[in-house]
């Protein structure tokens, strides 16, 4: 039985909840709930804080796991990243007052407060830069009005935490992070294949939508052009006409353009229809 290992509260949780759903796997009713048995797919769920994800997975005694990005790589573990999940996404960077630094190198010998340690001394070492790394376990934007702190590093959103606490952020980020499947250093990728392609299933119905129209023949290549599809449309005859039925996958950010694109060359009964899980 694969068991993977899934936040249990942030907001990495409910979206790698609703992804799991969507993948047809079962889902605890009870937020109390910690351990999940799913018979039919032949899977455990371990629901757990989001920092410990990783390092279970790294044990071994998970096969698998959701977690971020920056958690995997503050956590040292030995697992490793397997498919990035298109959400939670986060960018890690250094905030300070004005004229206290303004590059990496400013940084040293000064004290640097963040919820992520070990991913800061990585990161400051492969600068050559020594600091005071300073953990705290949230609300590291405090720190420097309380004097625990000159620098702070913390995951940004818009900033605006970070402004209101009279700092600027400065250098380049330290990491662009988002949700990722992990598999751990024992878990090979056929013991984690069912799982891996039916999330890629439901990331890629995700970003497409299917389209359905009706051309007249002498307009078809025109309509082809503007859809050429994953791979190739599916273009039938409509019955008793010369007109054809054609069938493709269109990129969602691009539905409404290629709508109004397929009309202007000709096409008619243009339909769009939601996609749940794509295999390829």
């Amino acid at each position: 039985m694969l068991r993977i290992a899934v936040p249990n509260k942030g907001s990495l949780s409910e979206p790698a909840v609703q992804l799991l759903k969507e993948a047809g796997y079962k889902q605890r009713r009870d937020p109390r709930e910690l351990v999940l048995v799913d018979s039919r797919n032949d899977v455990e769920f371990f629901f757990l804080r989001p920092r410990d994800v990783a390092v279970y997975v790294g044990s071994g005694t998970v096969q698998a796991g959701i977690t971020g990005r920056d958690l995997l790589l503050d956590s040292a573990a030995p697992a490793s990243e397997h498919l990035e999940l298109g959400f939670g996404g986060s960018t890690f960077r250094y905030a300070a007052e004005p004229g206290v630094a303004s590059r990496i190198e400013d940084i040293a010998g000064k004290r640097v407060a963040t919820s992520y340690p070990h991913l800061v001394r990585t990161h400051l070492k492969s600068f050559g830069v020594e600091a005071d790394v300073v953990r705290l376990d949230g609300a590291v934007e405090s720190s420097v009005r309380l004097g625990v702190a000159d620098v702070v590093a913390d995951v940004v959103s818009t900033g605006t935490t970070l402004r209101a606490a009279g700092l600027e952020i400065f250098g380049e980020p330290l990491l662009k992070s988002e949700a990722i499947l992990i598999k751990g250093p024992d878990a090979t990728d056929e013991d984690i294949a069912v799982l891996t392609g039916r999330l890629r299933g439901v990331l890629m119905a995700r970003q497409y939508v299917l389209v359905d129209y009706d051309v007249p023949a002498d307009r078809l290549e025109d309509a082809l052009n503007v859809t050429p599809g994953f791979e190739a449309p599916t273009v039938a005859p409509l019955h008793g006409s010369d007109w054809s039925a054609v069938r493709v996958m269109v990129p969602r950010v691009e539905m409404n353009h290629v709508m109004d694109a397929l009309y202007a060359v000709g096409a008619r009964a243009i339909l769009t229809t939601e996609l749940l899980a794509v295999r390829v």
